[in-house]
């Protein structure tokens, strides 16, 4: 290839080990060294890298050496006729390049990698032995090093690296350019941090964007005295949010497809039999032939082994969600409740707020316990892929939240119907939940990254005796181990640190969907903070945590249909909130303006499915570029089928002709 197509190498992966002391002498068979001369062997550019209280091995690959571990990992990439084909390394020019220019993106590479690393066995008939300052490890024929020294607790960590050019690049045009509020570099976040993440950050960017309509019409609400047409002003902005949010998320389908054909990224990439990275395995899915051992042996019965096998799961999905409901209903229900009533009767609003800060405080808690018992129950699911047991996590911990956030709303609207005291209560809700997560998201990586330096710099000053001067680290990749982890916060071996944001997103929407004619104002700030939030969260990525692990994502999964949910749901609480303005004084008799109320409710989710039903999901051009791709490859395929037809027919003739 010639030098535009070879692509600059960069260190993409660390691998943490113990430091040997300084006293220690040279054994044979250093763990180590063996570890560094089988990832040279694998085709691995290596580093060794001496920090203050561990040793790190940064790990790249040159281009070729990656293209042989796709071929082996049977990769399908997308080829010039539009195509995904199987990868061959033999064929590079066939396929088809990533926007930046590379051949591979970073979760192909990342998976890379991984088959590299954790491929390496041991191919010799006897045990090796590994030695560490007076330690041995027996490597056993046929064993993986990285693994086997994993278990032992020797190789701490293995995790992606920030390539430093291309992250300052990113900081500069991305989280610290504040004057392009809401526009952002799509193809550069993808090209560095994956699908997952590209997706995330334009569905915020696009969200924030449509968000700015709303609050303009919010603003104009506060400003201006409408008077005594000020009832009639709110069911127009009624009308008019649950358009913009029918319009907005069937557009923002129609954005997710133009940027998956962009990415020349299929929507079966995500069907995966099971996650395993770096070590991390995670998948319930039972083989054929498991299925058949468990369910009986007789292969002509497979259809009915099958179907068995998928009631079986629906089943077993239907009592998990049944059980997590009902904890929810009967163990934080009641506790929802008394902290909504102890808010109507205390009259200190400096108490409400404490109140509400204490109440956000100590829920934490029983939600985290509560989200650990999801990840069990999902254990037992027999969902197909990563992302449907993802899914199965994001539906039950919303449930939780959605208890937790609305139900004390819910409390003060149906049976109190006092407007000012659901003001002040999403004005607090609002204010606690969205500034104080921001705050919290941001700063504890920061105190967790300080208190490891700490410690590391208290162990080296105790081991060498009292000394004045300070410890510093010189090197990047130590400082980057020390950084956390991006990973949630509840279900951690499915989700990333996106389930966070995505969640802190979903429960904004609802609050001020659910309420907007209650407090139309809400929109205003949620625009405000989500602005923030796309610095915020940028900054976050770039230089308070570690490199991502990628993850293969199409779209945004299962927080599309709690959007869709939370809209359908706003339509019906926002009627009520309309019918108890309009009648202060609870008398429930049927007038006209309650009939009007009621038809508007069932206009509007008619048009709510009638624009889901009507509306393309995909622009043309990528519809059209679809169809032509399938026609090309299509036609490819016949000619090829006939040739080899043909050709066979000849052979089979030259056969025959010998015969005689």
């Amino acid at each position: 290839m010639n030098g535009h197509e070879e692509e600059q190498t960069a260190f993409e992966i660390g691998v943490v080990v113990p430091k040997r002391s300084a006293n220690e002498e040279n054994e044979d068979c250093d763990c180590v060294g063996v570890l560094v001369d089988e990832f040279r062997k694998a085709g691995l550019i290596v580093e060794r890298v001496q920090g203050i209280a561990d040793e790190f091995i940064k790990l790249a690959a040159p281009l070729e050496t990656l293209g042989r571990a796709a071929a082996e990992l049977q990769l399908r990439k997308r080829t010039h006729i539009g195509m995904d084909l199987q990868f061959e390394w033999e064929e590079v020019e066939a396929f088809v390049r990533q926007p930046d220019g590379s051949l591979f993106s970073w979760c192909e590479r990342f998976h890379c990698y991984h088959h590299l690393i954790y491929g390496i066995v041991n191919k010799s008939p006897s045990t090796i032995a590994l030695k560490f300052e007076g330690n041995e490890y027996h490597w056993k024929p046929g064993e993986n090093i990285v693994q086997k020294l994993e278990s032992e607790h020797f190789v701490k960590q293995v995790f992606p690296l920030h390539d430093e050019l291309k992250r300052k690049n990113l900081l500069k045009s991305w989280a610290l350019h504040w004057w392009n509020l809401t526009n952002q570099p799509i193809d550069e976040i993808y090209s560095y941090f994956g699908t997952k993440i590209a997706i995330y950050f334009a569905f915020l960017g696009m969200y924030t964007q449509w968000m700015l309509f709303p609050a303009a019409f919010a603003i104009a609400l506060q400003l201006i005295d409408f008077g005594s047409l000020r009832l009639l002003v709110l069911p127009v902005f009624f009308v008019g949010i649950i358009l913009w949010a029918v319009i907005f998320s069937q557009f923002w389908k129609r954005k997710n497809s133009a940027l998956l054909a962009r990415w020349q990224i299929s929507y079966s990439v995500a069907v995966d039999p099971g996650y395993k990275l770096l070590g991390m395995e995670w998948t319930s899915l039972q083989s054929p032939g498991e299925l058949l051992r468990k369910w009986g042996t007789d292969k002509t019965n497979e259809k009915e082994v099958y179907q068995k096998n998928e009631w079986f799961g629906y089943l077993m999905r239907f009592r998990n969600d049944s059980i997590f409901i009902l904890s929810i209903i009967c163990l934080q229900l009641p506790f929802e409740l008394a902290y909504a009533h102890l808010y109507e009767v205390i009259g200190s609003d400096i108490m409400k707020f404490g109140l509400t800060a204490f109440y956000i405080l100590s829920i934490q808690h029983f939600t985290r316990v509560c989200g650990k018992i999801s990840v069990k129950l999902i254990k037992h699911e027999n969902n197909e892929t990563t992302e449907k047991r993802a899914d199965s996590l994001v539906y039950k911990v919303f449930g939780l939240y959605f208890m937790q956030s609305y139900i004390g709303i819910f409390y003060h609207a149906l049976l109190h119907r006092n407007f000012l005291t659901l003001r002040q209560v999403l004005i607090q809700r609002l204010l606690v939940s969205q500034v104080f997560e921001n705050l919290l998201e941001n700063t504890l990586p920061y105190l967790k990254y300080s208190y490891k330096k700490y410690r590391v710099r208290d162990k080296k000053k105790r081991e060498k005796g009292s000394s004045t001067r300070k410890i510093q680290f010189t090197t990047r990749v130590e400082k980057e181990y020390m950084k956390s982890s991006y990973s949630a916060s509840i279900g951690e071996e499915l989700e990333d640190g996106l389930f966070d944001d995505f969640l802190e997103l979903a429960l904004q929407f609802g609050m001020i969907m659910m309420f907007a004619c209650a407090f139309p104002l809400t929109f205003a700030f949620a625009a405000l903070n989500n602005i923030t939030e796309i610095k915020t969260d940028a900054l976050k990525l770039l230089t308070m945590f570690k490199r991502p692990v990628p993850r293969a994502a199409t779209t945004i999964g299962a927080w599309l249909n709690i959007f869709q949910f939370l809209i359908v749901l706003s339509i019906c609480t926002n009627c009520a909130l309309l019918v108890w303005l309009y009648d202060q004084e609870g008398n429930w008799s049927i007038e006209p303006g309650l009939a009007a109320i009621l038809v508007m409710e069932h206009i509007l989710l008619l048009i709510k499915f009638g624009v889901s039903r009507f509306v393309p999901e995909e622009p043309a051009w990528v519809r059209d570029s679809r169809v032509k791709n399938a026609t090309r490859a299509q036609d490819m395929c016949s000619k090829q089928l006939l040739r080899t037809i043909s050709v066979g027919k000849k052979v089979f003739a030259v056969v025959r002709e010998g015969e005689r």
